[in-house]
Order: structure tokens, then sequence, then C-alpha cells
């Protein structure tokens, strides 16, 4: 199977497709998906600080035996990490835990506390050549533009709820002036068995002999978008990488982007997630 890739604004390269490991626990479960998933070809890992689960990927890549250069790693910095003078200090952190001399894209987790400080000690953390790319994930309130517009480097990635129910197409129009390209995290609508079973994707797998799910993120992969879907089943993340020996066709693609209704699965408030920050400090 092909992996296809994208050249992000700073010329770096990201595979489209990748494995991401949101609340996979840490040690053997996610050492175990990560090692199956890059023996299919997968060679994008999306992890996180706040995930705790870091020394297991970095763990996973060095057991592959596959050459670093060969793997995208994207991980996060949490907001208490947050602030000019502070950052490089929690870099060298997140180095240590993945047993990695380089991050390739490193992701400021949340819009809250001092992002705009974070961004200038991320701008030296490339510069310094600890990390290939600098991006940023749910910001999607006027902090987008104002960090954007404060950027030096600006972010080669907005990561954010994405889904063909929620397509994200004005937050695309905020982002073409940047370069900025979307990640798509929930690329199945939080596995909702409604967006699934949209009649749509059942007669167009029919078609292709392919399931649902691999419709849709067919469609993500076709519209541009960066996804990473989770899975700790051997079969399912075969089957979600079993996308790339067929196309959708323009008017398949155009039956699909009907289906975008403004609605998506996570809404919480800028103040009840920023409530939320104070309940949680990761672990080193």
């Amino acid at each position: 199977m092909k992996q296809t890739y994208i050249t992000l604004n700073d010329g770096n390269k990201i595979p489209q497709f990748g494995m991401g490991v949101y609340m996979v626990p840490d040690g053997e479960p996610t050492k175990k998906a990560v090692l199956d998933a890059l023996k299919l070809g997968y060679r994008h890992i999306d992890t996180a600080h706040a995930y705790q689960n870091e020394r297991s990927v970095g763990a996973a890549v060095k057991e592959s035996g596959i050459p670093r250069e060969e793997i995208w790693i994207t991980t996060k910095l949490w907001p208490s990490e947050y602030g000019e003078g502070k950052i490089m200090a929690a870099i060298d952190k997140m180095l240590a835990r993945l047993d990695t001399e380089y991050i390739d894209l490193l992701l400021l987790h949340q819009q809250f506390r001092d992002y705009l400080g974070a961004w200038k000690d991320m701008e030296k953390a490339v510069a310094e050549g600890k990390v290939k790319s600098i991006g940023i994930s749910n910001f999607e309130s006027e902090r987008l533009e104002e960090l954007c517009q404060a950027a030096n480097i600006k972010p080669a990635v907005l990561q954010v709820e994405c889904h063909p129910y929620y397509a994200q197409e004005k937050l695309k129009e905020r982002i073409a002036p940047y370069g900025t390209m979307i990640e798509s995290w929930y690329p199945i609508g939080h596995g909702d068995k409604n967006l699934i079973n949209e009649p749509v994707f059942t007669e167009l797998g029919k078609k292709y002999g392919k399931t649902n799910v691999q419709i849709i993120l067919r469609w993500h992969i076709q519209e541009g978008n960066i996804i990473f879907p989770k899975s700790t089943n051997p079969e399912h993340i075969r089957d979600n990488f079993d996308i790339f020996d067929f196309e959708l066709t323009e008017e398949e693609m155009d039956s699909i982007r009907v289906l975008d209704k403004g609605v998506r699965f996570f809404n919480m408030s800028l103040a009840e997630q920023e409530a939320h920050l104070g309940q949680f400090v990761p672990a080193d």
C-alpha cells in the first residue's frame, strides 16, 4: 500500500495517514499498537504529553528497526508547560521520554495560558534542530489569528475535530493565508453510527469493495486532510490503512461533501475547557 505525503508550509513532507494513540494506555498496549502499525507501513505516529504514553511510542519506534528519519513523530505540549523560557526544558524532557534526538512536529495542545510566549520558544527549538515543524491544536477562536499574526514561523498544521458532518470549510479559509494544513481528530466522528451508516458510504463501499469507514478515511485523504485514526485492534489497524488502492470520483466526493451539517461531537465551551486545564497536569 502506498502512503501519501503532504508538503507543509515549511517544506517538510508529512505522511498524510498515521496512527493516533489518544487514550491508549502506556506500556504494552501502546507499544504493540504502534509496532503493528509500523509493520503494516504506517510512518506517522501522533501522541502528546497529556496522553502519558510517549515513552511507549519511543520504545516502539526503536524496536521497529525502521530508520528514525522514515518515521514522523507528532507530540504536543500541555498548557502547564507554556511560557517563554519554560518550553525548552519541556522539550528536553519530551525528547528524553521519546528517546529521540528530534521531534518531527510539535504542537501547542490547547489555546490557553501563555501560548504566545510558548510559540517564541518553539521557534527557537526549530532553529536549534530539536523540532522540525511546529503547529497548533484546538485553536478555533480569535486566538488563532492572534498567534498566526504574531508568529515568525506560521503554524504548519492546525489539529481539530473534522469529519464529513463537520468538514471545517470556514476554518480552512481562515488558515489558507498562512499555508496551514488541517489535521483531523475524530476523523470518523467519534465512531458515530449515524455518520458511519450514511447510505452514501454503504453504496460506495459496495462499489469499491470497502467498508464505510474506509470510504470516510479515503474522503479525508482526497480532501487534503491529515488523519490518524486510533485503534489497538490489529485488524482495524490494517483495514484503516487499506485505502490507497482506489480513488473516489469528484462526483462521489461531492456526494459526501453535502453531508456537512455543522455537527460536532466535542461541544465543551472555552470556559469549560479552561476549567478542565486546572484539573490535570501531566506527569513527566
